[in-house]
């Protein structure tokens, strides 16, 4: 039999966080460290778990162990197929959670998945809150997330003391889910793009003889500037020495956004050629084993080494 969940304003939120990995551990760590916030999490790792119990989160054995009477379920899935399993596959845990409940998506896998998802929770009395977010795990450590939601009013509610504890940045962008893959899909095509032009500014620069990162430097000083080129830049630097820059966003991550991002364009009828060439050079670098790198190694796809002086 299913339990309905009834909250009041003033209670005390069950938050279940999935899959405690390198975003999910600090986002299980910060939403713990909120007293008005119950956290129970699940991973895997046996070292994950281990690392999240010293992080304060209250390990689960088994993932319906952690969603047990949840009022919200944190997830972070690669894609539409790893949702469709983690929630309604043989091991599924919708079939575990109480009506009322919210599944408080962080991933981005495109507006169709979300939407169907969606559907089939709702025959269950279970909502989606559609929020996908941008930052990496120190920024969800501290609570620094940019985070877009789509999502029905009364599941944002049941959300919101989560979604408030992860952002410094929370803008709701629409009342139903698919509304913030919308967004995050427009925003992950000037991203793709962005960290492409930013890679073959630098390339261009040490074939024409200049220094990287003087050039870099000069660039941010001016009209040139945008957050890409200043985040990546360095570790674009970094992608030539031996041990490469520090994986903080994977390369095929663009593989996969960029490929959302055409795919939707398409469907609209609407070109998108600068898109679709950037989506071409990431596949590219995922053609050359690149794809587990950091993203900023798109720079080694363009020009393989730099120039000797």
């Amino acid at each position: 039999m299913q339990v309905t969940r009834v909250l009041s304003a003033q209670a005390r939120r069950t938050v279940a966080v999935l899959g405690m990995g390198a975003m999910g551990l600090p986002m299980a760590a910060r939403l713990a460290s909120d007293p008005a916030l119950s956290v129970r999490g699940f991973d895997i790792s046996a070292e994950r778990g281990r690392l999240a119990a010293e992080a304060g989160v209250a390990v689960a054995g088994s993932a319906r162990e952690a969603v047990a009477d949840a009022d919200a379920v944190l997830l972070a899935v690669r894609d539409g197929a790893q949702l469709e399993e983690v929630l309604f596959g043989a091991e599924g845990i919708a079939r575990h959670l109480a009506r009322g409940a919210v599944v408080l998506l962080t991933s981005t896998v495109g507006i169709d998945p979300v939407v169907a998802t969606a559907g089939r929770l709702a025959e269950s009395g279970i909502g989606l809150v559609d929020a996908p977010l941008s930052g990496g795990p120190v920024r969800a450590g501290d609570g620094d997330l940019l985070i877009v939601v789509g999502a029905a009013p009364a599941d944002l509610e049941v959300a919101r003391p989560v979604l408030e504890r992860l952002a410094s940045t929370l803008t709701i962008v629409g009342g139903r889910p698919g509304d913030g893959q919308a967004l995050k899909t427009v925003n992950q095509l000037l991203c793709g793009v962005h960290i492409a032009a930013a890679g073959e500014a630098l390339a261009l620069a040490d074939r024409l003889g200049l220094d990287q990162a003087a050039t870099l430097d000069a660039l941010q000083a001016g009209a040139a500037s945008s957050f890409m080129l200043g985040n990546r830049g360095p570790r674009m630097l970094e992608a030539y020495e031996e041990d490469g820059a520090e994986v903080l966003s994977r390369l095929d991550i663009f593989v996969k956004d960029l490929g959302i991002v055409t795919d939707a364009a398409r469907r609209h009828g609407l070109p998108v050629p600068v898109a679709s060439a950037a989506q071409q050079l990431f596949l590219l670098g995922a053609a050359q084993d690149k794809g587990a790198l950091d993203d900023s190694a798109i720079i080694t796809t363009l020009a393989p080494q730099r120039r000797e002086v």
